[in-house]
């Protein structure tokens, strides 16, 4: 908000409306450290919002080396002004770090997809094993939500990107002719765009970059949740880093707990309340609203916070996940490895038709099941299936190599098309 207050101050000057004498005491009262946060938090409470006392002790400071310097403080600005282009650059600031963990947790699981493209995993629907695909490709899915969350964030950050500055009600009346210069020159100053008018009570903009922040923690949090599961004793495919004090627990000594996945399905909790609020807050009264605005002060630092602890959460646990391949296969081989039917089918589809195919497969899996053997030992020493396919046919119609062939090549696909659109962005 001081950063704001001299920008002001300097565009006022630029234009005449203030003497350039005034800057410089301005300038050296505008420091941080000189103010009590404790105190202007209390007197924020009292008068509606910080920036009413903050200038009223800014003033106070310039006075005290220059008393006329103190009349051109906050010069046409309204509390507003101040506190939303305050938002905005604490946004600009904020939002960039969080893209660029988004963009490190997206390298991490490119690189994870890259690893592992080839490495057969149970896929699993509604938790249960379904065909096979490969941990690489589940490391794709991560990597292509993570890279649409940054760039969703990215846009409506730099949508959300203008100057607020209207005055009282929007209209620059105090500056008279001199109200388009002075708008220009501040957002020059500080890096914003200036736009045609005021935008007090149309709150697109930030609840824009909510909704991007939401969905970024909704984001991580699918892919800590599927860590999570993954990381289970039962299933023990995956485990994240640890580090002494990690993961631990006060009563068992053996606990190694998924607390990075965690802090990121708990912001994907959370989110969405807040973004709630935020669009609620939407429908703001004339030129200022009643409490919808002051609904967004805690509600929106507290949704970059989420974001931001989300995000290095989960750039940390997928940098240093541990995958065990071994796990993985032989999880995918449990209960006679009748996961892998799908391919069983396939290969008996074309020469049955598919109906017949799938009756013959449907029973080899029920025998397979309730006599506790391998669906390729059942399908070997069935006459009707071995009609059609011989052992090598029916191995290779079960190797989970061979059926997980297209998911490994959609991975590579995909990992090349990331590739050439950041080739493309860094040289655009």
């Amino acid at each position: 908000m001081l950063d704001v207050e001299v920008a002001l101050a300097e565009a006022l000057a630029e234009a005449g409306v203030i003497p350039p004498t005034s800057l410089a005491p301005i300038r050296n009262a505008a420091r941080a450290e000189r103010y009590d946060l404790v105190a202007l938090d209390a007197e924020a409470t009292l008068a509606g919002n910080p920036v009413i006392p903050l200038v009223r002790h800014l003033t106070s400071a310039v006075a005290a080396e220059d008393p006329t310097a103190a009349g051109h403080v906050h010069w046409g600005a309204t509390s507003q002004d101040v506190m939303d282009t305050a938002l905005v650059l604490e946004l600009r600031e904020a939002g960039a770090g969080i893209a660029a963990t988004l963009g490190r947790a997206g390298d991490a699981a490119a690189r994870l997809a890259e690893r592992y493209a080839a490495t057969p995993i149970a896929g699993r629907t509604w938790l249960q094993q379904a065909t096979p695909t490969t941990f690489g490709a589940k490391a794709m899915v991560w990597m292509q939500g993570l890279d649409r969350a940054r760039a969703r964030l990215l846009s409506t950050l730099d949508a959300a990107g203008d100057l607020q500055f209207g005055g009282a009600t929007g209209s620059l009346s105090t500056l008279g002719d001199a109200g388009p210069q002075v708008a220009a020159a501040l957002a020059a100053k500080l890096g914003l765009r200036a736009p045609d008018a005021a935008w007090h009570t149309e709150r697109s903009r930030v609840a824009d970059v909510a909704c991007a922040l939401g969905i970024a923690c909704g984001t991580l949090g699918k892919i800590g949740r599927d860590v999570a599961l993954l990381a289970q004793t039962e299933i023990g495919e995956v485990a994240e880093p640890t580090a002494e004090g990690r993961g631990g627990s006060s009563s068992m000594p053996h606990k190694r707990n998924p607390v990075g996945s965690v802090r990121a399905v708990s912001a994907a909790v959370r989110a969405p309340g807040l973004v709630a609020t935020m669009l609620a807050a939407m429908p703001q009264e004339h030129e200022r609203a009643i409490g919808g605005w002051q609904a967004e002060w805690e509600t929106l630092p507290e949704l970059v916070a989420l974001a931001a602890d989300a995000s290095a959460a989960m750039t940390d646990t997928l940098a240093h996940l541990s995958v065990d391949e071994a796990r993985m296969r032989a999880n995918l081989d449990a209960a006679g490895g009748v996961a892998r039917a799908e391919g069983l089918m396939a290969a008996l589809a074309p020469r049955v038709g598919r109906v017949e195919a799938a009756r013959l497969v449907e029973a080899a899996v029920r025998h397979a099941a309730t006599r506790g053997q391998a669906l390729a030992e059942v399908a070997q020493a069935d006459e009707a299936i071995r009609k059609h396919l011989d052992t090598a046919a029916i191995e290779q119609a079960l190797d989970p190599i061979a059926l997980t062939a297209t998911a490994r090549d959609i991975v590579r696909r995909s990992l090349r098309h990331r590739e050439v659109d950041r080739r493309e962005h860094d040289h655009g």
